[in-house]
């Protein structure tokens, strides 16, 4: 079985900073794989390199079999085109920290924007799927309001929903409750228990570790570019075998 998420050797610096530092990892088709670590650890880079929003700097990552970002020809890597790229990451949802909606667009009209635009669907289709897609996650009665009009864990739903407007295969979530108030963290929550248990591959960049060890299937802690210890959710955050992986669940738990 083709791993959904493949990384060999990834390194990726910014200028003389050493971000990541020869990160190896893979992840599964249906698998939710969550990201743990401290701030800087260089967690919420590997997960744009994922979608080639950061260029990496050696190393390869494939999803679903495909090189991202580069053709090989022979040893030698050849960049592609951004209308390849582009492409690429059609099948690739991501959720970011900060919402990113329009702020000029109503929630409905966020989450058609993008196979309107991208994938040429008809305003209709696109709408039928969107109003779909925020009743599942919960905001059927929000389709007509804009961004500036719901609260921050409504705005993180309609971001969810627009993400997985392109019916993607893989979605990303770069710690997507982090701004959220406290007592709007569990809808997002919600939202993407579902979507684990309707099959979808899912990689969470988190510090929310109850959602780790319910929903996880994969726990991986990064610390300074690396990976430290991985394991199975439960295993890691109440068996943690290496010392940096102790010292730091010991601050958070």
């Amino acid at each position: 079985m083709t791993a959904m998420v493949k990384a060999e050797g990834v390194h990726k610096s910014f200028g003389a900073v050493q971000v990541l530092k020869g990160i190896d990892l893979e992840v599964a088709p249906r698998e939710v794989f969550c990201l743990i670590g401290p701030s800087g650890s260089g967690k919420s880079t590997f997960l744009r390199c994922i979608n080639h929003l950061e260029k990496v700097n050696a190393g390869r990552l494939y999803v679903d079999g495909d090189l991202v970002g580069y053709r090989q020809q022979g040893n030698k890597l050849h960049e592609l085109r951004d209308r390849e790229v582009a492409a690429q990451r059609r099948d690739i949802g991501m959720v970011f920290q900060r919402f990113n909606l329009f702020p000029h667009m109503t929630a409905v009209e966020n989450v058609m924007e993008a196979p309107v635009h991208v994938k040429r669907e008809s305003k209709a289709v696109a709408r039928e799927r969107a109003l779909r897609l925020l009743d599942r996650v919960g905001l059927a009665d929000k389709a007509g309001s804009y961004p500036a009009q719901l609260s921050g864990g409504q705005q993180q739903r309609v971001a969810i929903a627009r993400a997985l407007a392109m019916e993607p295969k893989l979605m990303l979530f770069d710690e997507p409750t982090s701004a959220l108030d406290p007592e709007l963290v569990g809808d997002v929550l919600d939202v993407m228990r579902d979507l684990a248990e309707s099959g979808m591959t899912m990689i969470v960049v988190t510090h929310e570790m109850g959602f780790a060890r319910e929903v996880g299937d994969a726990l991986v802690f990064m610390d300074d570019g690396t990976v430290v210890e991985t394991g199975h959710p439960r295993d890691v955050l109440t068996n943690p075998q290496r010392e940096r992986t102790k010292s730091f669940l010991s601050k958070v738990l």
